[in-house]
Order: C-alpha cells, then sequence, then structure tokens
C-alpha cells in the first residue's frame, strides 16, 4: 500500500509539473492562433501560478480536515475542467480561464502527496519527498520535446483535450487506490489559527522567502514559457527548442534529486548560495546567446531553489512549520506569477536583454539580503 501511496501522488505531481510547463513550447503556437503579444502570453501562463498561490492558504485547512485521498482528486477534476476549456479556447479570456482553473486544480499535487508522506513515511519524510520532487519533475521531460512532437500530430489543442482524460483518470486512481492514512494510524486533528504574525515577525525567514521569489520565480518563469520563448525569438524550430527544454528539465530532475544530499553534507545556506550564484551565471550566458550552456546550469543549479522550504523548516519551531513552509511557498510560488508576467511586459517594451538582465539584478539583490543567514548559525 504505501508504494502505491508513494507512486499516484508522485503521479498526480508529475502532471502538475506538465501542465505547469507545457506552455514554453507551446508558445508560438499560441501566439499564432490567438494573436497573443508576449505581455498576454506571459499573463496567461502566469495564471497558473496566481491561482496555485491563491489557494494554498486554505487547502492547507481543507488538507487538514479532510485529507488528501479526497481533496487532491476532487482538485484534480478541476485541473481536468480547465484543460477542457483551455483546449476549447476560442479567444484569450477563455483561454486564461482555462489556465487559472488548471492552476487551482494542480495546486494540491504537492500539498497533497507532502501531507500524505507526513504520515506514510514518517522516518523517511525528506528522502521521500526528495525522491516525489526529482520523479514528478519529470513531467518537464514530457512537456519538451515529446509534447513539441505531440503537438505537431494532434495540434496543442487535441494535447489539452487528451491530457484532461489523463488528470481524470489519475484523480480516479487516487481516490479509489489510496488511504489518508496507514493502517491502524489515526486521523491527526488540525492546529488551529494563530502563529502567522510570529512568522511574519521572522526576518530570517523572510530573507529566505524574497530568495524564494527571485530564485524559484525566475527559474520557473524561464522553464515554462520564457526559456521556450526565447529559443523561438532566436529563429530555432519546434523541434530544436524542445530539445533545449528537455536539457533545461532534464538537468533539473538531476538537481532536484541531489539538491537534498548536498545540502545535509555541506549546509543549505552554503549550496543555496552557490547554486543561485551558478543559476545567475546561466542568466548571464544567456544574454550572451551561448544557449547550451546556459540552459544546463539553469535547470540544474535552478532546481536547488527547492532547498529554500528545507531551510523554512530550519527557522521555525516544529508548531509553526507547516505556516514557515507555506509562507515560503507562497513567495516562490507567488514570484513565479509575477515574474513571467513582467518579462512579458519588459520583453514587448524593452526586448529580452532588459527582461533577463531584470531577473539577474533581482537574484543579486535577494542573495545580498540572504547573506547574513550564511554567516549566522541556527
Amino acid at each position: 500500500m504505501a508504494a502505491r501511496v508513494f507512486f499516484l501522488f508522485t503521479l498526480g505531481y508529475f502532471l502538475s509539473y506538465f501542465y505547469r510547463s507545457a506552455n514554453a513550447v507551446l508558445s508560438k503556437d499560441l501566439s499564432q492562433d490567438l494573436g497573443l503579444g508576449p505581455a498576454e502570453l506571459g499573463f496567461m501562463t502566469s495564471l497558473f501560478y496566481l491561482a496555485f498561490a491563491a489557494v494554498q492558504l486554505p487547502l492547507g485547512s481543507l488538507l487538514d480536515r479532510y485529507g488528501p485521498r479526497a481533496v487532491t482528486p476532487a482538485l484534480l477534476l478541476v485541473a481536468a475542467l480547465g484543460s477542457v476549456v483551455f483546449g476549447l479556447a476560442p479567444s484569450f479570456p477563455i483561454l486564461a480561464l482555462g489556465r487559472a482553473l488548471i492552476g487551482v486544480g494542480m495546486a494540491a499535487a504537492l500539498m497533497g502527496a507532502l501531507k500524505a508522506f507526513s504520515l506514510w513515511f514518517p522516518r523517511s519524510y525528506a528522502t521521500v519527498s526528495t525522491l516525489l520532487v526529482g520523479l514528478g519533475a519529470t513531467g518537464g521531460l514530457l512537456a519538451a520535446t515529446p509534447l513539441a512532437l505531440m503537438k505537431e500530430a494532434m495540434g496543442w489543442r487535441g494535447v489539452f483535450l487528451l491530457g484532461a482524460g489523463v488528470v481524470v483518470l489519475v484523480a480516479l486512481l487516487l481516490y479509489l487506490g489510496v488511504r489518508n492514512t496507514p493502517p491502524g494510524v489515526p486521523w491527526p486533528r488540525g492546529e488551529g489559527g494563530g502563529g502567522l504574525r510570529e512568522v511574519l515577525g521572522n526576518p530570517r525567514l523572510l530573507r529566505v522567502a524574497f530568495l524564494a521569489l527571485a530564485f524559484a520565480g525566475s527559474f520557473l518563469a524561464l522553464q515554462t514559457l520564457w526559456a521556450g520563448a526565447y529559443a523561438y525569438h532566436l529563429g530555432l524550430s519546434a523541434v530544436a527548442v524542445g530539445n533545449l527544454l528537455l536539457l533545461y528539465s532534464g538537468t533539473a530532475v538531476l538537481g532536484f534529486l541531489l539538491s537534498g544530499y548536498l545540502a545535509d553534507r555541506f549546509g543549505t545556506a552554503r549550496v543555496l548560495v552557490l547554486s543561485a550564484l551558478l543559476f545567475a551565471l546561466g542568466l548571464v550566458l544567456l544574454l550572451l546567446g551561448f544557449l547550451l550552456p546556459a540552459y544546463l546550469l539553469l535547470g540544474f543549479f535552478g532546481a536547488f531553489n527547492i532547498l529554500t522550504l528545507t531551510q523554512a523548516r530550519e527557522l521555525v519551531p516544529p508548531h509553526l512549520v507547516g505556516r514557515g513552509t507555506t509562507l515560503v511557498n507562497l513567495f516562490g510560488i507567488g514570484g513565479t506569477f509575477l515574474l513571467q508576467w513582467g518579462v512579458g511586459v519588459a520583453v514587448g517594451a524593452l526586448g529580452y536583454g532588459w527582461a533577463f538582465g531584470g531577473l539577474l539584478g533581482l537574484l543579486l539583490l535577494a542573495l545580498t539580503l540572504y547573506l547574513p543567514l550564511l554567516r549566522s548559525r541556527w
């Protein structure tokens, strides 16, 4: 049963990662078919993250009360509806609605899995959670070259209509195939309110949260849209763009899998700073036109942004871990919304050089504010 719980929740997160990444390959088709400019494309794609972030706090209460067995499949059905709306959309507003519904529906894919794993795998929680993120991130691989090939065969609308059916199937398998707790383990009562003021008053946690905004936000804004759109801008074919995104997402999977081990061995703060600096180097190479090394660095070291959630657990007392990690996650997902949209606005007004330069400047600012944590001990 434990293996089935792990597999099915990982499958749900795999779908979430696929959907968040798909527009990078489809950006040219969406722009041509519906007449979208860079700002509209960026805003529409970023709605996944806005909707995702907006439901995080109520989602935590629902998971605590009803459990992931019911909540995660229910929200996946919302994602399936969004996929249908997106695939049939005749105009920008309907397309944006579909994207937002997908974001709401996928909001429980990771958090529901982590809630379940905390009860099913209490002794190996960190290892299993890292494995979940690494394997689930392979959804980004499906949203690279394979998606480019599927899009050529059935069109982007067909991909989303087919995807809706797959999401419904996974929702059904989750509801029928998992339990909230292992046999004999009672369902714990959720904690009450309070504590948010203490979390918001933690200056070290806020420094980590701002780094998550800049680091995770840039990583995902690029992976799920602008890395692909920029490659199209340079004149590459759909398959060539898919190959570059495959490199980005493939190295990200390796980064997710290795980040926890390296943080345990060398310290979370040290690994975060070094990986963010190497991600910044990837942005510099991207600006200079060295695409292969840029996408390799951006994918592999960008994945280390997940350590901001690890560090959040280290900076708050046990009874505030949920709220502390949720706060950092909100900054990371909210940052993705802001940066993905902001890059689109900047590209439309000033071009890619200024847009990517802005990401670089924001990341360096966040690292500067973060440095006191590198020198402190907790």
